[in-house]
């Protein structure tokens, strides 16, 4: 899969228009900081940008395309935290700079992806600014509080209503393989496997190649909501 194309409008007119708390920084010192402390990179799909247990090599703030993070475990399963669009922030990159720790997930490509990566020191000498360091701890704030809300899903309902409301969450169509399902819930590919085909057989939606067709999503958001 092609690597989007670089747009022609200069890198801080981009990222303002994405990311209003740059847009607002004092001109001095978001070009300073993009011109010394910064970098443009354009990754491919499925493309590792960093891991659990690293140091923190630099903020990442998305242009275009999308960045999936999770946390693993020992016997090669992993948990989805969150995913990274334009206009977005990575938290766990966030904490790891502001604790001066490790990186407690890793992350990597959906799709062909473009990223401004600011270094440790840019990302310090923009958090300096009232405006972007409110910016900063509001959206961790809210990824906090979906971290809370997968952790309470996570302990607390059965894996057949997460499957079902990760259905929901994709429309009418499921463009997913059950492993990239059993990556999203933190779980094994063969239990997600026995469980679409108990919706199959129950009328619910329609089986494909790396294809799921939501036939009753009223009886799918039933199930979802505990019914």
């Amino acid at each position: 899969m092609p690597v989007p194309s670089p747009s022609p409008l200069p890198l801080a007119e981009r990222l303002s228009a994405l990311y209003p708390a740059v847009a607002a920084l004092p001109a001095a010192l978001r070009d300073s900081v993009l011109a010394e402390d910064a970098a443009v990179m354009t990754v491919p799909a499925q493309a590792p940008l960093f891991q659990e247990g690293a140091p923190c090599q630099g903020f990442p703030l998305v242009l275009s395309g999308e960045v999936r993070v999770a946390r693993g475990a020992q016997n090669g399963r992993s948990l989805e935290l969150y995913r990274v669009g334009p206009g977005e922030l990575c938290v766990a990159s966030t904490s790891c700079l502001f604790g001066h720790s490790l990186m407690v997930a890793h992350g990597a490509t959906t799709e062909p992806t473009e990223l401004v990566v600011l270094s440790p020191r840019g990302f310090d000498r923009w958090v300096i600014d009232a405006g972007f360091r409110q910016f900063v701890f509001g959206i961790f704030a809210d990824r906090l509080a979906d971290l809370m809300a997968l952790a309470e899903a996570v302990a607390f309902q059965r894996l057949d209503q997460r499957l079902a409301g990760t259905l929901l969450g994709h429309g009418a169509v499921v463009a997913s393989s059950h492993q990239a399902l059993a990556d999203e819930l933190g779980t094994v590919r063969e239990i997600v496997t026995r469980l679409l085909k108990r919706f199959e057989r129950a009328g619910w939606l329609r089986l494909g190649r790396e294809r799921i067709e939501v036939l009753d999503a009223a009886a799918l958001r039933q199930l979802a909501s505990g019914g």
